[in-house]
């Protein structure tokens, strides 16, 4: 659920302008060039995600961001970063030992046509 959340830039920016602090749903909106009701809705999913807490000050219901929540998500993109990393590491090692055994078949074959008297 966190990274469908995540997946709407609205979403995205609107946890951009909670990480400065603490806001009410009306300056959230005001970037944005849609509904009361439609940030609502953003907001909800950011809420039910676990990424944002709603609290309640007299007739407003300020929205603030919950790191924890994004620290977990951080987490797991940080382990599927090194998988990435150690992946594309062997495969570059692979693609430079291709390349020298390239380079290795061509010199080979030089030395052989050199020596039956070819060019």
């Amino acid at each position: 659920m966190t990274f469908a959340a995540l997946a709407d830039p609205t979403r995205r920016a609107i946890l951009a302008r909670l990480s400065l602090g603490e806001t009410s749903v009306t300056e959230l909106a005001r970037p944005f060039e849609m509904s009361m009701p439609a940030i609502s809705k953003h907001l909800k999913v950011l809420e039910k995600a676990g990424l944002i807490d709603r609290g309640r000050d007299a007739q407003t219901r300020p929205a603030r961001l919950n790191p924890a929540a994004l620290k977990t998500a951080a987490a797991w993109i940080d382990e599927y970063r090194k998988f990435w990393e150690e992946s594309f590491d062997r495969l570059d090692a692979y693609l430079q030992q291709l390349q020298a055994d390239e380079a290795g078949r061509k010199q080979s074959r030089r030395k052989t046509s050199a020596k039956n008297g070819k060019s």
